[in-house]
């Protein structure tokens, strides 16, 4: 596991950057929406629907991933992961993905390979039809990954955090908690006597519990329910990324009401199925008496603005969650 395992190759520095380019892309998925893909100054996606969804997100080693416990498939696939889920949650379908890297000039192009093979089979089992449309290659002293995502509304209007409204039902797609349960193992148990990540322990921290740390390393967002939603008439819906509490507090301040959760909905651990981040499930509401869609399941309901965001079998939640300014310790491993 890791970025410091042995790969046989040569290192970006050895070679340029039209040669590591033209190992990469024969490995990257297409794209069914491209007219015309990698190769010139930029795409030309089809837009049918006269718009389309787009999305951005940054994955920095330390704050974000440690080398010790991701290898590079697993990296690849996560940034692939967490991309498509932000476009499902406005209720289009992934179209394409343009991806930059910035990385130190010791890294072997064995592992962009390897991060290519994990994002090509994220898009192929989460998204068919998207695609890998475009990028750049940089130099930097800290390895950087900075995907751009786009999506198709399909005539469809995007659904939005703003359209809450009282009498809702609150569901939720996706396992909740278990992202952050699989990142406290690996803090807890994938590191050496001085706290700092192993790769030997993170490897077998996964192998005994394989769920929990297969959560966070290779999540697997509910892709094809964001579309569903939208078709049932969600009537608001988000990425659940920093954690169901924090993020359903952001959805509730634009929508103007109060989310109420029931603990007997949220599992077995309502702690981290509150708190934990990292889900990349699906929060969405709906029109009461709407059949829930794919695999939205009911966790509470939409209440008028009182003075709390978010509830919990009546009582207030302390909103708490994911933020890189204040979780990170600095201890990239």
């Amino acid at each position: 596991m890791g970025f410091t395992d042995n790969h046989d190759g040569s290192s970006v520095a050895d070679a340029t950057e039209g040669a590591v380019l033209a190992r990469i892309f024969p490995r990257l998925p297409a794209s069914d929406a491209a007219i015309v893909g990698p190769g010139d100054d930029s795409a030309v996606m089809s837009a049918p629907d006269t718009r389309y969804v787009v999305t951005t997100d940054m994955m920095v080693h330390g704050p974000d991933f440690r080398w010790a416990w991701s290898t590079p498939w697993q990296l690849g696939w996560k940034a692939a992961a967490t991309n498509l889920s932000d476009v499902a949650a406005m209720g289009a379908r992934p179209t394409g993905l343009v991806v930059a890297l910035a990385v130190p000039e010791s890294t072997p192009v064995t592992v962009l390979e390897e991060f290519s093979d994990g994002l090509r089979e994220a898009c192929v089992s989460l998204a068919p039809g998207c695609g890998v449309v475009g990028g750049d290659l940089s130099v930097s002293a800290t390895f950087t990954i900075a995907i751009t995502a786009f999506g198709d509304l399909e005539e469809r209007q995007p659904v939005l955090r703003s359209g809450a409204r009282p009498g809702d039902v609150v569901a939720v797609s996706g396992r909740l908690g278990m992202a952050s349960l699989g990142l406290d193992l690996l803090f807890s148990r994938g590191v050496d006597a001085n706290g700092v990540p192993d790769a030997s322990r993170a490897r077998s921290v996964g192998e005994q519990h394989p769920e929990l740390v297969g959560a966070q390393l290779t999540p697997q967002p509910p892709i094809g329910d964001g579309p569903l939603a939208a078709v049932a008439g969600a009537t608001a819906m988000m990425d659940i990324s920093d954690g169901l509490a924090l993020d359903a507090s952001r959805m509730a301040r634009a929508s103007h009401v109060t989310l109420a959760f029931e603990s007997l909905l949220l599992g077995d651990d309502v702690d981290a199925a509150l708190r934990g981040s990292e889900d990349h499930g699906l929060l969405a509401c709906f029109p009461a008496g709407v059949e829930l869609p794919g695999g939205f399941e009911r966790i509470g309901m939409v209440s008028e603005r009182g003075t709390d965001d978010v509830t919990c079998d009546g009582d207030a939640l302390i909103v708490k969650g994911w933020d890189p300014y204040t979780e990170w310790d600095g201890a990239a491993g």
